[in-house]
């Protein structure tokens, strides 16, 4: 019997505690859901406005000028800067408001391991910029020297132009992934030296290949400033009046026809200007 009441008295002392520690702990879960409807209602009303200020802001503008950017080559992925900026405030509003409900529910691991993630989303979000503004600067450059290059009728443009838009992808890009905490010590390294063996290659292939277009260029600077389309001359045995004058050569209208004499040809020899 005795046995009997010492059950009776520990199931009493347990149910009893038991009760204690649900009824301290009900106000807290109250709290906690309190704090997360607040929450729910907040993050409905911030991305609402966030909506409507960033269509008054004109945010599409900026989303077609990204998306029109000829990043690799034709490509059915398109961005949405909406899409990505209320994905983002709607995140950041639920880690801050599952904090707080973790704070309230003593629940410090949680809380913690919450918070560190919350103070890593603004360096995420700036690397994330800093990738794309590398993608609008290359593609600028991209862009700059393709025209260029064309206006000059040189050849590779596309080879150049591309050239220089992965070079600055590739160095912002590792300045996105710094900016997000990850060490690119041994990436900045290999491709520091595969890049440097491939410019000294290219540079040293563009500019023994090149080494005549450029003088042919300087010759006909030269040969611009001093004849002009319309001036007629006497070179060698050929006597006509300038039709043209490129960047490797001149075109002369004889009453034979038209020739088309190699600009190095006419610096090289004597010609005598007529009228």
């Amino acid at each position: 019997m005795e046995t009997i009441n010492n059950w009776k008295t520990v199931a009493m002392d347990s149910l009893s505690t038991m009760g204690k520690e649900i009824a301290s702990a009900f106000p807290k879960i109250f709290g906690a859901i309190v704090i997360l409807i607040i929450g729910w209602l907040t993050i409905k009303i911030v991305t609402f406005l966030l909506k409507k200020i960033l269509k008054i802001a004109k945010i599409e503008v900026l989303n077609e000028k990204i998306n029109d950017m000829d990043m690799a080559g034709k490509s059915d992925f398109k961005i949405d800067l909406t899409k990505i900026i209320l994905g983002f405030a709607k995140w950041f509003l639920i880690l801050v408001f599952l904090v707080l409900a973790a704070d309230i529910l003593n629940f410090e691991i949680l809380s913690r391991e919450i918070g560190n993630l919350l103070h890593y989303l603004p360096r995420f979000l700036s690397a994330l910029v800093l990738l794309m503004v590398g993608f609008y600067i290359g593609n600028v450059v991209k862009k700059t020297v393709k025209k260029l290059f064309e206006s000059f009728e040189f050849g590779g443009s596309n080879l150049v132009s591309n050239l220089l838009f992965y070079i600055i992808v590739i160095f912002m890009s590792i300045t996105a992934l710094n900016q997000a905490g990850v060490d690119t010590t041994i990436i900045t390294n290999n491709i520091t030296m595969i890049l440097g063996a491939f410019l000294l290659a290219f540079a040293l292939g563009v500019g023994l290949g090149t080494r005549e277009i450029i003088a042919d260029i300087m010759r006909s600077f030269y040969t611009r400033k001093t004849y002009a389309v319309g001036d007629r001359i006497v070179i060698g045995k050929d006597e006509g009046t300038i039709k043209a004058i490129e960047n490797n050569s001149l075109i002369l209208k004889t009453k034979e026809g038209e020739f088309v004499i190699p600009i190095k040809d006419v610096v090289s020899q004597k010609v005598q200007i007529k009228s």
